[in-house]
């Protein structure tokens, strides 16, 4: 009877410790100052301003350890994501002020600015460290450069626009 009734204590608390999380409540630590992503540390979330530019765009990027979601404050977007292989449709719409729109996690997206004044909006992310993966930064300014053959074939055009291009990178 000793024995079960150890057995059972120490199973218990062996579970215990196994389910525990991390507080979040602990003491709040602030983003280092030199961050290229201002966060809250350890709530699991980052948030940034983005400001376009009349007919500005934020070019096609993803971000592979987090979803977005995009609340606009002042002007209008037109905002849009492709969803996977083998459809890539783009699922697109013109947020007004007020507008909310998700990003799913790892999908390429992209934001312009359709109107004539700034456009202001404010993107919240499921991670302190969401990265960013800009589409033609990396596929066109790698370093090394990616083959110009194999980028003419992946795109179907002549290796001298696949040169002009990288030289913008």
């Amino acid at each position: 009877m000793a024995k079960s009734v150890l057995l059972i204590c120490f199973l218990g608390l062996a579970f215990a410790f196994a389910a525990a999380d991390n507080s979040p409540l602990q003491d709040f630590c602030v983003a280092e100052a030199g961050s290229s992503v201002p966060r809250l540390n350890t709530l699991g979330i980052s948030m940034a301003r983005i400001d376009i530019a009349p007919w500005g765009i934020n070019p096609p990027h993803t971000h592979p350890r987090a979803s977005e979601i995009l609340l606009v404050l002042e002007g209008t977007l037109e905002v849009g994501f492709i969803t996977s292989n083998p459809d890539n449709r783009l699922i697109s719409k013109i947020l007004q002020k007020g507008d909310v729109f998700v990003f799913p996690q790892g999908l390429i997206h992209y934001q312009r600015n359709t109107g004539f004044g700034n456009a202001v909006a404010i993107a919240a992310l499921g991670s302190e460290n969401p990265g960013v993966i800009t589409i033609a930064n990396v596929v066109f300014g790698s370093m090394p450069d990616i083959s110009v053959d194999i980028l003419a074939k992946a795109f179907k055009v002549d290796k001298t626009v696949v040169g002009q291009i990288q030289s913008k990178f």
